[in-house]
């Protein structure tokens, strides 16, 4: 474990005694995962990819719960008085379909796929293809959500090339799965003023950032947070995370776009 870690680990310790101490307020978070027990493109760090095992152990965890609700993409649920929760995943990975899926429909439980049209079509044999994308989409609790075409940041993108990450992702992949496609995740989590409103414009109705935070009433259905898990993080971390004692990377992550 290398020193950042550590602190981390020690700020999200102290971030824990201190939401024990307060009551917070009903709260929609979103998790974030992108490979379980593959391998994720460009990740030098090797920490986007969760070993099977440790990903049924959170699920696990989140069937235990008597006070969290595992539901939809939806942005109902900043409305509700329920603590509530939201399974996602970006990218579109093989293992999406063979090794996570397995284990949310065992438990019932409803989760997002947010898919790059264009991994599916280089015949990348990380990434799902057009039959495995269409066999994901029939499962009972999966849902597909656009991740644009190439997986650009967007807020570099011309109008153009804005327009056409997030058209014809949508489009190709309610031909795939002859589904509706109204959910987006933003790739890197970039996102501005004028991303947000031509993803409103490409029809959607929700967007999800990398922004590390929960989701509260009120909020911008457009700029969803959503809360990262990693490869290592432990069933102690996925504890802390999901009560909201790694929110305070926002402010890190704050920092570095400043």
């Amino acid at each position: 474990m290398d020193w950042k870690r550590i602190v981390s680990e020690g700020i999200s310790e102290a971030s824990s005694l201190m939401n024990s101490m307060h009551q917070i307020s009903p709260n929609y978070r979103i998790l974030m995962y992108h490979s379980v027990g593959g391998q994720v493109i460009n990740d030098k760090k090797n920490i986007f990819s969760i070993t099977p095992k440790l990903f049924e152990q959170h699920i696990n965890l989140l069937a235990e719960s008597k006070i969290i609700e595992v539901v939809d993409l939806d942005s109902k649920h900043l409305n509700t008085e329920k603590d509530s929760l939201t399974i996602t995943f970006d990218d579109g990975y093989k293992d999406n379909l063979f090794d996570a899926a397995p284990i949310l429909e065992k438990y019932g439980f409803p989760y997002t796929i947010f898919v790059s049209t264009g991994f599916v079509k280089s015949n990348d044999k990380c990434f799902l293809n057009v039959e495995e994308l269409r066999e994901l989409s029939s499962f009972p609790n999966a849902r597909i959500g656009s991740h644009s075409v190439s997986h650009p940041s967007l807020v570099n993108c011309n109008d153009t090339e804005l327009a056409n990450e997030l058209v014809s992702s949508k489009h190709f992949l309610e031909d795939v799965t002859g589904k509706d496609i109204k959910t987006f995740a933003y790739p890197f989590g970039a996102v501005n003023q004028r991303v947000r409103d031509a993803v409103e414009n490409a029809g959607y109705l929700v967007g999800t950032t990398s922004y590390m935070n929960t989701n509260y009433h009120g909020q911008d259905q457009l700029m969803l947070s959503r809360t990262s898990l990693l490869g290592i993080d432990s069933v102690r971390n996925f504890r802390q995370k999901i009560r909201g004692d790694w929110d305070w990377y926002r402010f890190l992550q704050d920092y570095r776009e400043s």
